[in-house]
């Protein structure tokens, strides 16, 4: 694990030159189909040292960090064109990847909590340095405060834990069990927050909006996921207190991923919209994570992979349309179909993934977690029928309303889709479909 992480800290070098960032995209590339080929084991720890070691769920994880930096750059190219502070950026890149490496695959908890804040500082920068609006400030300082409320609690919960155990490593926790309420909440809400969950999803929304497109795919691809990594990993201290109130959660996401899939149909902004879709499908993730049972574990993770490649994807498109019309207003992006028949084709294919239709991940995962659900308590059933419909519901209203209809008279120059741009759209929907052919190496890990 080291030695990727020795790539990683002597690419930062290659950010002050002139020049390199075709270069940086080139190599991380590279990496990330080295760190592919490594052996991993399906039921323990591989390529351990004292730190660092890597299993399943590690894996796939940092794999998905590396894919979405490597698209981040190739869907940037508009920095590159006005030269808009390039070096500083790609060091901010891969800064980030560093800090998220570093989380997926620490096996000491106070290490992990360190660099699971960490990752909030290059995050923040992306947004205030290179978003669009004024507002961009207020959107940082949501997602700073949001996050940072609940971190502190997290901090004492774990040096609480070392405390008690002298031991705070991953390896050992299947031999602990706390049954403490404070400890309990302390633990959870921190990872509760990233997700995020509904009632404290309010700094995702603004983020987005306000974040570049980098900022936006990073934080739908990898942010999100830090939490539910962090759920997985913590709720194994916690089962006996877990079977007691993890319905709280349970309830609160079904819920919230019905409301939010309804505010959905409110918005106006494609940005705002696919970010509400993103708090409506993690909160079946946490819903899955809550009962704490073999499908539910599965379905989060895969739906997690599925959902980072599918969100970033759409976050991608949205920018396309955004480059050409400066607006993401869906009263201005009408009638695209008549400009873009091609890019109305990756429009259909990444809505349809986001529905969760089949070959796609998600499909995998919403089948997984609604087993999950449904074997908990046979009543959430209506929340799901409900969450699934309405999630088709505003994938194909999203679709129709940019594609179809009379295009907007105030559009005085346009061109076509790039070929950067079509591969980008590629190497987000390959990944995100092929992967249901090797589905066991998802399912039979844990």
């Amino acid at each position: 694990m080291m030695k990727f992480l020795m790539m990683m800290i002597f690419m930062i070098l290659l950010c002050f030159k002139k020049n390199m960032f075709w270069m940086v995209q080139n190599l991380m590339m590279l990496m990330m189909f080295m760190f592919m080929n490594l052996s991993i084991s399906v039921f323990y720890n591989t390529n351990m040292s004292y730190m660092f070691s890597c299993d399943m769920m590690s894996f796939g994880l940092i794999m998905l960090s590396m894919w979405i930096c490597m698209l981040m750059l190739m869907a940037s190219e508009n920095l590159l064109k006005v030269k808009f502070f390039i070096n500083f950026f790609l060091f901010n890149l891969l800064f980030l990847l560093l800090m998220l490496y570093l989380t997926f695959s620490m096996m000491n908890l106070f290490m992990f909590y360190l660099f699971f804040e960490g990752s909030l500082i290059p995050t923040l920068m992306l947004i205030i340095g290179w978003g669009y609006q004024p507002e961009r400030i207020q959107a940082g300082m949501y997602l700073l405060f949001y996050t940072l409320f609940v971190s502190l609690p997290l901090l004492m919960g774990i040096f609480y834990i070392f405390y008690e155990s002298n031991n705070i490593m991953f390896y050992f926790m299947k031999f602990m069990n706390f049954e403490l309420y404070l400890l309990y909440f302390c633990m959870i809400m921190a990872f509760l927050v990233k997700m995020p969950m509904y009632f404290v999803h309010l700094w995702l929304p603004k983020a987005h909006v306000e974040a570049p497109v980098s900022g936006s795919m990073i934080l739908a691809g990898i942010m999100l996921k830090l939490g539910g990594y962090g759920l997985l990993r913590v709720l194994i201290l916690m089962e006996k207190i877990g079977l007691k109130l993890n319905f709280i959660w349970v309830i609160i996401s079904l819920m919230g991923g019905f409301y939010i899939s309804l505010k959905c149909f409110c918005q106006v902004d494609m940005k705002s919209l696919i970010a509400y879709s993103s708090v409506s499908h993690m909160s079946i993730v946490i819903g899955g994570i809550m009962t704490m049972n073999y499908w539910g574990f599965m379905g989060s993770y895969i739906l997690m992979i599925g959902h980072g490649l599918c969100s970033s994807g759409m976050f991608c498109l949205a920018n396309i349309n955004f480059e050409r019309l400066n607006s993401r207003s869906l009263y201005i992006n009408k009638g695209m179909m008549n400009f873009m028949p091609s890019m109305s084709l990756w429009w259909f294919l990444l809505l349809s993934s986001n529905m969760a239709a089949p070959p796609s991940l998600n499909l995998m995962g919403e089948i997984s977690l609604i087993n999950s659900l449904l074997s908990w308590s046979w009543l959430s059933m209506i929340m799901l029928m409900l969450i699934s419909f309405f999630s088709a519901g505003y994938s194909l209203y999203l679709y129709s309303y940019i594609q179809h209809g009379k295009y907007y008279s105030g559009m005085y120059s346009f061109y076509m889709g790039v070929s950067r741009e079509y591969l980008l759209l590629i190497l987000h929907w390959l990944p995100l479909n092929l992967m249901i052919l090797k589905v066991d190496y998802f399912m039979i890990w844990f």
